[in-house]
């Protein structure tokens, strides 16, 4: 094979054309398979919660070929902490990949957003897809695990809030 040959197979021995695209229904397939509840909103975008943080799935793109899964804190922090979430966000972004981690001033308080996005133009494996939702959500939920340990009076209030309900 010459080096700008491209393979005749994909991941798993799947011919480069027997990818499956990527759609709703393959997201919520995987998510039914492994018995994660879940949600559809008006725009057709798919979202749930997991261990009390909120969780989309996007398709983004021209032919909705890119599969971003974006993940909120949900946790109350005074936008005047700007500089010290700034810092934590920014120490975890310099020694891991991903997910890509950033916050937002909202209002008076921070949203603090961890995002993993692939290009799928070509389409994928279910185990590409059980990749991507795992390691989004492991990464993510440690890193929101890791702000809930540098702010344990937001996190206790957040978790009381979600007994209550």
């Amino acid at each position: 094979m010459g080096f700008f040959t491209k393979p005749t197979t994909g991941p798993s021995g799947f011919a480069a054309g027997d990818l499956a695209p990527l759609s709703a229904e393959r997201i919520t397939g995987y998510l039914d398979a492994h018995d994660m509840r879940y949600g559809v909103d008006d725009d057709g975008d798919i979202g749930g919660y997991w261990d009390g943080h909120l969780f989309y799935f996007f398709r983004l793109g021209q032919n909705q070929e890119y599969l971003q899964i974006r993940g909120r804190w949900n946790r109350q922090v005074a936008a005047t902490d700007l500089d010290a979430m700034l810092r934590h966000t920014n120490a975890w972004n310099a020694d891991r990949l991903w997910p890509k981690l950033y916050v937002r001033v909202e209002d008076d308080v921070l949203g603090v957003y961890a995002e993993h996005s692939v290009d799928y133009e070509h389409g994928l494996t279910d185990e590409q897809l059980d990749l991507h939702v795992a390691s989004t959500f492991s990464t993510a939920l440690a890193f929101f695990e890791h702000l809930d340990e540098a702010y344990p009076e937001q996190a206790a209030a957040a978790k009381a809030e979600l007994e209550r309900d």
